[in-house]
């Protein structure tokens, strides 16, 4: 072998040896996102009302509040909203308020559920306080009768179908939590003997519409975060006193302090929360098991 080929030879020896004694180097791989869906009514969305008294989508809702609590422990998670104000379980299903590629909510949640299966870690869903909304009133037994016969079991049927093709699209293993409701109207309390006589009602039929909502949840293998116990919405026999609204019972108290259903016009009554009535309804999800 010439000096040229030895010299070659030994250049090459030397880069193998290079190469195979250097430090092993691999290409950055991205961590993949995760993510946490939110589905809903106006609450998924943050809705509180702004100075002029309209009600607008805020970045202060209890799925943002959730997620600011979720993503230290899971800095890949991702937080997408698809609530849309009014819904209702049957407009949930087939469409009519809010605009989606695929017609409505619940198909945009299992196009979204399908398309990223495996990396979805939470969905959170508020559904049902709309479909009640002409018990309101109670100006008759006739609407009573209505409500309770008619516009309780349409809402449970129309979540049992959404809870299954949430389910169904997302996989078994995603953890899903719904959640029970606080009571707005208890405020009218502070309108005199027959303003108690529509919250002490009102507080009864809650009962019953959220035991039917959690019954349903529960059917489906779905957490439920207790909304309704964490604004207390039974204690009526705890008196507080409420700057500006007097002495009320503990139910009344928590629904003027973190609802705008009390506040001053116009940006009240309002039954949405407010930011500190959010943080409890995260704290509520946080405590049904996703700490």
């Amino acid at each position: 072998m010439g000096p040229v080929r030895i010299a070659l030879a030994a250049a090459a020896v030397a880069v193998a040896v290079a190469a195979c004694s250097g430090p092993a180097t691999s290409p950055a791989v991205a961590t993949p996102a995760t993510y946490y869906l939110a589905l809903g009514d106006s609450l998924s969305q943050g809705v509180q009302p702004d100075a002029a008294g309209t009600s607008v989508k805020t970045g202060q809702g209890y799925p943002d509040q959730l997620y600011a609590m979720l993503r230290p422990s899971q800095p890949t998670l991702q937080l997408v909203k698809l609530g849309c104000p009014g819904e209702t379980t049957a407009t949930m299903i087939h469409g009519g308020i809010c605009h989606y590629p695929g017609g409505s909510q619940l198909a945009a949640a299992v196009a979204f559920l399908t398309a990223h299966r495996g990396h979805v870690r939470l969905v959170t869903i508020d559904i049902g306080a709309n479909d009640p909304e002409d018990c309101g009133s109670w100006t008759s037994l006739q609407i009573i009768m209505h409500c309770v016969g008619t516009n309780f079991p349409d809402a449970v049927s129309n979540l049992d179908t959404i809870l299954a093709r949430v389910r169904a699209a997302a996989g078994p293993d995603v953890r899903i939590v719904g959640m029970s409701y606080y009571l707005p109207s208890l405020a009218e309390w502070r309108n005199g003997l027959p303003g108690q006589a529509v919250a002490w009602l009102s507080e009864k039929l809650a009962v019953g519409y959220n035991d039917l909502l959690n019954n349903a949840y529960a059917k489906s293998h779905v957490r439920v975060a207790n909304v309704f116990g964490a604004f207390q919405t039974s204690d009526f026999g705890n008196r507080v006193a409420v700057p500006g609204v007097g002495t009320v019972p503990r139910n009344v108290a928590l629904i003027c302090q973190w609802t705008w259903e009390c506040a001053s016009p116009p940006r009240g009554p309002n039954q949405h929360a407010n930011q500190a009535g959010y943080g409890v309804i995260a704290r509520a999800f946080l405590s049904a098991g996703l700490s």
